[in-house]
């Protein structure tokens, strides 16, 4: 796509207010919410005559619009030159080719190109399809770290929504695809956003070998199949999860002193715990690791949802359903585990830290990443005789009562303490616990605190702090504890 055709292109989606303040006045708030949730027709109800309508009706609901209405809702590009460019269908009346929205990061609005999806071609996607802004790509934004940065990797960057949102915290970034169609719509996301990537052709870190960032990011074709390269963008050609394996075991030679890495990623269960696995990935990395399991899928759930994602027939979703379930079956793959994984070069000195877990409750955000690092960093030192002298304080929690009724009315059988919005910030408390948790104000060290309830309870002090310390650690490691400054 020309650069001029692409700058045109974005003066006129702009001026007829084609952004997401825009679309959203214009729909009204229940109709937005509707589209969002994959619920078109709301939006199509609330759309009239004027530019922005019309853009709306071709973008993002798929429909057909008359040739002059499109042209006034563009007036600084003929309509021969989008549809020489792919941009646009022109028969009798104009579709559109490309799925161009708009797109917010909550304080800058952009604009994404990449292909439509199968609901709103009504057919299967290409071979080559550029994936656009899909759930596991906005977790992954969601998850990174915002810290101003010199030098980042996009590894895998489709549309470019990663490098997107990177633009405003990184000094260079470098975006990679084995995918051309790929690059090239990144391309033009770029431009039509005032941005320019170093944009790369190549596999996993092939473009980039022996360069090093301070940030990469990655959230590759990890959908875990025979080995089958049937759509580029959620295909690896490498069998089971190996491609999410060997990002993994290669990502620490390309980061700087003090670098991260957030990976989405998927992984194969069979049967044993889901952290033996990933765990071996990690071994010989060197890196600080926080692995988080969002969802465990069973096979057939896992299937059918990559097969509806490409909009194939139902003869042959059945067919590729079939041999991919009986592949699963020789494979011994009882559940596929999805989630991220955040990975960091360690101090000199340290030994890496590796934590695996399973957090379903909250989803996982970048501030929440970098808090969880920080955390663990305190941790490793801090020794305990440091720690009983610290004054620490407790984060803003519930304490949850869990009870069932008996014989004699209800009888507390658990509690815990909670902090809101924390993935995983949960801590099961007793009641020594609880009260030295509501102790911590920041205004005595944890010692003495120990010591008085120690003697309020006519325990030893010393074998207190003894079955106490763990805890606080393990309070301190999900932000429930922190250190009073």
């Amino acid at each position: 796509m020309k650069p001029e055709l692409i700058d045109a292109l974005g003066t006129d989606l702009r001026a007829a207010g084609y952004t997401t303040d825009g679309v959203a006045e214009l729909l009204g708030p229940d109709a937005d919410a509707a589209l969002g949730r994959g619920v078109w027709w709301p939006a199509l109800h609330a759309t009239g005559d004027d530019p922005l309508s019309t853009l709306i009706r071709m973008f993002l609901l798929g429909n057909d619009e008359p040739a002059d209405q499109v042209q006034a809702a563009l007036p600084s590009v003929p309509l021969a030159d989008l549809a020489a460019a792919g941009v646009l269908e022109v028969t009798d009346t104009v579709r559109a080719a490309l799925d161009i929205r708009p797109h917010s990061d909550g304080l800058r609005d952009f604009l994404v190109v990449s292909d439509q999806d199968a609901a709103l071609r009504g057919a299967p996607v290409r071979h080559d399809h550029v994936l656009g802004i899909g759930g596991a790509s906005m977790s992954l934004a969601r998850a990174i770290i915002r810290e101003q940065v010199a030098r980042a990797l996009d590894l895998g960057t489709g549309c470019g929504i990663q490098a997107l949102h990177l633009d405003a915290h990184c000094g260079q970034i470098v975006a990679t695809d084995t995918n051309q169609r790929a690059l090239d719509l990144a391309e033009a996301t770029a431009r039509l956003n005032g941005m320019s990537w170093d944009l790369r052709g190549g596999s996993l870190f092939e473009p980039v070998a022996g360069e090093r960032f301070d940030l990469i990011v990655s959230n590759p074709p990890f959908v875990v199949g025979s080995g089958s390269l049937d759509y580029i963008y959620r295909d690896s050609g490498v069998s089971g999860d190996g491609l999410c394996r060997s990002i993994i075991e290669q990502v620490g030679d390309h980061l700087n002193p003090g670098g991260t890495a957030q990976i989405m990623a998927n992984w194969i269960v069979r049967g044993d715990d889901w952290r033996e696995r990933v765990s071996q990935w990690l071994e010989g990395t060197g890196l600080h690791a926080w692995v988080v399991q969002r969802e465990l899928a069973d096979p057939v759930s896992y299937i059918s949802l990559w097969l509806a994602d490409a909009g194939e027939t139902s003869e042959r979703v059945s067919r590729r359903g079939a041999d991919w379930l009986d592949w699963f079956a020789r494979e011994g793959i009882t559940g596929i585990g999805m989630g991220l994984i955040c990975l960091q070069v360690p101090l000199d000195g340290e030994t890496p830290e590796q934590i695996l877990e399973e957090i379903t409750d909250e989803p996982v955000t970048g501030m929440e990443v970098a808090a969880f690092f920080a955390r663990r960093a305190y941790l490793r030192r801090t020794g305990d005789e440091q720690l009983l002298a610290a004054r620490l304080s407790t984060a803003p929690v519930l304490l949850e009562r869990h009870a069932l009724p008996g014989p004699d009315g209800w009888q507390e059988i658990g509690a815990a303490v909670r902090r809101p919005g924390g993935p995983g910030a949960v801590l099961g408390v007793d009641d020594v616990l609880a009260a030295l948790l509501a102790g911590c104000r920041g205004e005595v060290p944890l010692g003495m605190l120990i010591d008085l309830l120690a003697a309020h309870h006519g325990v030893d002090a010393d074998a207190l702090a003894h079955a106490a310390l763990p805890e606080v650690r393990e309070a301190i490691g999900r932000g429930i504890l922190y250190q009073a400054t």
